[in-house]
């Protein structure tokens, strides 16, 4: 897994967790990754100091990662916290929630067929619904590389206690 701090066009700076930089690199390129503030698909990398163990002595190397070509260039956001206050923290929390509940009540589950299913829906084999399900890593790759599209629906922190 890899963790970027992305930015959009309008300043709002955010982090998201990926399999691997190709993933990112295929869901920027499909339109799947947006601005949670305000949904621009203008996102680009920001920055990056890698976490490297290192002396005090040594100053951190910073990398820098240019924006998919697709989207506009990322304007830096203006001082934001590292850490989000609990309160910040809270109402992501519940908009997660509420994003995830909206799913689960819109969607029909098809639990380990979802790649299949996906699939069939895709092609026209199947009546065009919106389908959640489980699929495994090389099976979203697969799936995204395929053209078929698909977002992921991450876990709350609560649902792993």
């Amino acid at each position: 897994m890899i963790r970027y701090t992305l930015a959009c066009d309008q300043g709002h700076e955010f982090e998201s967790w990926f399999a691997d930089s190709q993933a990112y690199d295929a869901q920027a390129a499909a339109g799947f990754v947006s601005c949670p503030q305000c949904g621009s698909l203008k996102v680009g990398k920001t920055i990056m100091a890698p976490a490297l163990a290192r002396s005090a002595a040594h100053d951190r190397a910073v990398t820098v990662d240019a924006p998919p070509a697709s989207a506009g260039p990322a304007q830096p956001a203006a001082a934001v916290p590292d850490v989000m206050s609990d309160e910040a923290a809270r109402r992501v929390r519940a908009v997660m929630r509420a994003v995830r509940h909206y799913v689960v009540q819109n969607t029909i589950d098809v639990g380990a067929q979802f790649p299949d299913e996906a699939r069939r829906i895709h092609s026209g084999e199947a009546e065009a619904r919106a389908i959640r399900g489980e699929a495994r890593p090389e099976e979203v790759r697969a799936l995204l590389e395929e053209g078929v599209d698909i977002m992921p629906l991450p876990a709350l922190p609560d649902d792993l206690n």
